[in-house]
């Protein structure tokens, strides 16, 4: 009570927004609790912005966990035959999945502050790896190569359409070659990349297993169709920060710079566009609602859900403390700040989920949920061993928990 009293002096006119109406906001708007998932893939990605996609089974997993009833055949229709649900680079060069209609918004923002980059990576790929001397040229030419090729509407793989465009199987070196990440590489993988960035390109259908990322390409007009024109970048940016304050607001100035990618400035003009409103976080921290968003959420009851890699629940802010021990994002998160699976109870990360060699689907926790708390999480663990069926998923950006790491 007395932190209560001591909170309003603080905020004056704001409203607060304690940690634990935060958690129910996130509950409802991301359909986790129970009663609040959503009827089809499409409104489950609406309601999210937009789902990671750099791991291809987390639009999959991300769905399952959101929409009741959900089959594999379900994403695939919307993504490949329906193509309501799109996948494109945008925020921080990272591939997410988009519902149709926001397109025209990230590729005249998000998108195109990506793409500027890339071109001008690309640049100096090609001079430094002495494929041209003349980057700009060198650049249209192969890009309007790429796109006459594609321009017949049939979808092809990269290696296909480097087979077709001989100039782009020139290679450049990338970071240290004995590395990892390091090694030599096509030139057309960035020539392709790029033109995606630019909303000229579009990954269509995917040649592999729907776990895996085995993208083929063609237009954009041959994929959609009657392609809109993107908006202006102001106005893509506010559309881009409107829809990310229904679904993870309220949320602080940095989670939305860091989640957008982009600048201070920008998003302080998306804020003023979109009218939001300042709100009074724990922490001594100002959040962002929308102007019709201001009233107080109920409390949900206490719900457990098993997320993916890279989830866009696990991925909104910047600052996660209102549903993350700190303790915990050493064993759950990578350096980087990306999440592995995770197991959420009530609101809160309490650890992670693997698989058996059988495939079993099996909650490690880091911290005691109770009987509730582990009876609703095994429930979750049978639930999703029996959607994937013996598929087993890999993971790019596995945590060390998922790896092994021993519990405290």
């Amino acid at each position: 009570m007395v932190f209560g009293r001591l909170w309003h002096m603080r905020i004056g006119h704001m409203r607060p927004v304690s940690d634990v109406e935060r958690r129910s906001r996130l509950a409802r708007r991301h359909g986790l609790a129970s009663g609040e998932r959503y009827a089809d893939a499409l409104a489950a990605t609406r309601a999210m912005t937009v789902l990671h996609a750099t791991e291809a089974a987390t639009v999959h997993l991300s769905l399952w966990a959101r929409v009741d009833r959900l089959a594999v055949d379900d994403v695939e229709r919307a993504l490949y035959d329906d193509r309501s649900l799109v996948k494109q680079l945008a925020m921080r060069r990272t591939l997410f999945v988009f519902p149709r209609d926001l397109l025209p918004a990230a590729w005249a923002s998000a998108s195109a502050r990506v793409a500027a980059q890339q071109r001008a990576q690309l640049g100096k790929r090609v001079v430094g790896a002495g494929i041209a001397a003349d980057a700009d040229a060198w650049i249209a030419r192969a890009f309007d190569d790429v796109l006459d090729l594609l321009g017949d509407g049939v979808p092809r793989t990269t290696a296909q359409v480097r087979e077709l465009v001989p100039e782009l199987e020139g290679r450049f070196t990338l970071g240290d070659p004995s590395k990892k990440w390091g090694g030599d590489f096509p030139i057309g993988r960035w020539v392709v990349g790029t033109l995606a960035a630019e909303g000229r390109l579009v990954r269509a259908t995917n040649a592999g297993h729907w776990r895996r990322n085995l993208p083929t390409w063609t237009t954009t007009d041959a994929w959609l169709g009657d392609v809109p024109e993107p908006w202006s970048a102001e106005a893509g940016y506010a559309e881009l920060v409107r829809r990310w304050l229904f679904t993870f607001g309220p949320g602080t100035e940095a989670d939305i710079v860091w989640w957008l990618g982009s600048t201070k400035t920008a998003v302080r003009k998306a804020l003023a566009e979109v009218g939001a409103v300042e709100v009074a976080l724990e922490g001594d921290a100002t959040g962002w609602v929308l102007p019709d968003d201001v009233d107080p959420v109920a409390p949900v009851e206490p719900w457990g859900a098993l997320l993916p890699t890279l989830d866009p629940t696990v991925m909104g802010w910047r600052g996660r403390s209102f549903y993350l021990d700190a303790s915990h994002a050493p064993y759950l998160f990578d350096t980087n700040g990306n999440a592995g699976h995770t197991a959420w109870w009530d609101g809160r990360i309490v650890g992670c989920w693997v698989q058996d060699p059988a495939g079993v689907v099996v909650p490690v926790l880091r911290e005691d949920v109770g009987s509730e708390g582990r009876a609703a999480l095994d429930a979750e663990a049978a639930r999703l061993t029996d959607w994937l069926d013996g598929v087993r998923i890999t993971n790019v950006y596995a945590s060390p928990q998922m790896k092994g790491a021993a519990l405290p």
